[in-house]
This record gives C-alpha cells, sequence and structure tokens, in this order.
C-alpha cells in the first residue's frame, strides 16, 4: 500500500507533466491555426504574386518558432487608451479562449496517476529527440554530399559564364560579386551558402546553352541571392527538424519552394529575359542534370516544372 507522501510525489509529477505539456499543446495549436489562416490568404491572393504568398508561407512556418505568449506580451505594451475597458476584456477572454483551449487541471483535483507515470517525460523526450536526430542526420549526409561538390569545384576566373554573370550582377542590382565554380558533378546549377554565397555550374552547361538561356539561368539564380533564399529555407529546416512529428510543416516546405521558385520565375522575366529562352534553358537544364539535393541550395528546376512554365505562358 502507498502512503500519503508517496501519492503526493506522484501527484506533483502529474502537474509537472501537465506544465510542460500545456503549454507546448497550446503552442502547437495557435501555429497550426495561424498556418490555416496563412493558407486562407494565399488563396485569396493566388492571382496575386508569387513573392506574396511566399512570404504568408514563410511567416507561417516561423510562428512555431515564436509562442503566442510573447505575442501578447508585446501586445500588452500597446497604448490602449482609445479602447473602452469592457471591449478590452471581452477581446481578451474572446482571445484567450481560441488561443489557449488546452488548461492545466487544479492540482487539488489531479487524478491519482498510475506508477509509471514518471516514465511518461522520457519516452516522450527520447522519441523527440530520435525523430529531431534522424531528420538532421539525413539533411546533414545531403549537406556533406554538397560540400564535397564544392570543395572538388573549380573556381572560374574567365570565359563567358563569367562574363554573363558579372554583366546580370550589374543590371539586377546585387551588391556582391559572386564567387562562380564549375564541377563535373551531374547537380545543376544553385547558389550554395547563406552568408557567402557560391554559385557553382556543372561543367560544360554553356555548350548546351545559347546565350540568352544561360543568362536567363543565371539572372534565377541571383534572384535566390538578392531574396535571401537559402537562409529562409535554412530556418524552416530547423522549424521541420524541432517539429519533425508535424505533417502540416512538411506540407508548408513545400509551399514554400513552389512560392520561391514562382517568386523567381516573375522577377527573372521582370528584368527582361525572354521567356522562351528561360523555358527552354530550364528544359535543358533538366535534360541533362540533376536537382539538388537540398532546398537551402537553391537550383532552377524546383517545384512543378510542367505548371511554372505553362502558368506563366513563357512558350508561344
Amino acid at each position: 500500500r502507498e502512503g500519503p507522501a508517496t501519492t503526493g510525489e506522484k501527484g506533483k509529477i502529474t502537474v509537472r507533466i501537465l506544465d510542460l505539456a500545456v503549454p507546448l499543446a497550446n503552442h502547437l495549436w495557435q501555429s497550426t491555426l495561424f498556418a490555416a489562416v496563412a493558407g486562407l490568404l494565399t488563396l485569396l491572393l493566388r492571382r496575386n504574386h508569387a513573392q506574396v504568398r511566399y512570404w504568408l508561407w514563410l511567416a507561417a512556418s516561423l510562428k512555431f518558432l515564436l509562442p503566442f505568449s510573447l505575442l501578447v506580451a508585446l501586445g500588452s505594451q500597446l497604448p490602449r487608451s482609445y479602447v473602452p475597458a469592457i471591449a478590452q476584456s471581452q477581446v481578451s477572454v474572446v482571445a484567450e479562449v481560441i488561443s489557449q483551449p488546452f488548461t492545466t487541471a487544479s492540482p487539488s483535483h489531479a487524478p491519482a496517476p498510475a506508477p509509471s507515470t514518471s516514465l511518461v517525460p522520457a519516452i516522450v523526450f527520447a522519441l523527440w529527440f530520435s525523430g529531431c536526430a534522424a531528420v538532421l542526420f539525413l539533411w546533414w549526409l545531403r549537406w556533406r554530399r554538397m560540400t564535397t561538390v564544392l570543395r572538388c569545384a573549380s573556381p572560374t576566373k574567365t570565359g563567358r559564364e563569367l562574363e554573363i554573370l558579372r554583366r546580370v550582377e550589374q543590371s539586377s542590382g546585387v551588391a556582391q560579386q559572386i564567387e562562380l565554380v564549375t564541377s563535373d558533378s551531374t547537380l545543376e546549377p544553385g547558389i550554395v551558402g547563406i552568408f557567402r554565397p557560391v554559385m557553382l555550374l556543372p561543367a560544360g552547361i554553356a555548350s548546351r546553352l545559347s546565350d540568352a538561356e544561360l543568362q536567363a539561368i543565371i539572372t534565377h539564380e541571383l534572384c535566390h541571392v538578392r531574396r535571401r533564399d537559402n537562409l529562409a529555407a535554412a530556418l524552416h529546416m530547423l522549424v521541420e527538424a524541432i517539429f519533425w512529428f508535424h505533417p502540416l510543416l512538411w506540407w508548408i516546405g513545400a509551399r514554400l519552394v513552389q512560392e520561391r521558385e514562382r517568386a523567381c520565375d516573375e522577377e527573372v522575366l521582370r528584368l527582361g529575359s525572354e521567356p522562351q529562352a528561360y523555358a527552354e534553358g530550364i528544359l535543358k537544364v533538366c535534360e541533362f542534370y540533376l536537382e539538388s539535393p537540398l532546398v537551402c541550395v537553391a537550383g532552377v528546376t524546383g517545384s512543378n516544372l510542367k505548371k511554372r512554365i505553362f502558368q506563366r505562358k513563357w512558350t508561344a
């Protein structure tokens, strides 16, 4: 038989578990609700620029890193002199009910837990850590592949590719000069790195593309640099690793890549590239080269290529 002290200890353990589980459940609920609202907005803005939808999906992703309690604390600092006190209380009650559907039961009314209750946090943490470690390990393997390709690549100091790159940098307003390297791998053209980006081109690509096609492909990659897409993709990968168990985040990741590539397509055409040459250049890249294994290494063939080409009506 268990004495009062043992039962009291188990009650404290249960309260501690709830103290951790309830805020996490509320945070997941709030972030999921925020993502649902963002998704509805993207539907309403489906005829708008892809850049707008991209920022909505990115905000939905980063919300998982930002607890709602912090937003509430920031909102409490705003002036409320123009809002009636009754309205303030009503709004706060409604917001609390919607944003925090899960509550902690009172310790005095907590049911007596089973003897194995204390193992639950350890088991849950072990499952979460295993999933997080597996995701990070998979991405590390892919990043190792990219760094191996980059180490074996050769810097390009002269040539047609470099001339086009420097010309496009000036016309598109890229402040920094991007280092150009060529590799014997079969990977597609891409931007590697976040703070010191490097443009990786497969060797021999210039012989397969015309000047207009190569310029359009390079312009696409420089759009990724200007938009800092690799940084945004890395942040979303962090969110996916932490909340790997939430299927919505993996779906958001696909939407981010889709809208990212469409936004770059719109920018390439806005900067004056020929639609026909751009479409043919992408198709040739798909024919001869493989897609980048990491979303934080921005390439040119991501997302639904057929849909990208026919939606924008690049071809005659």
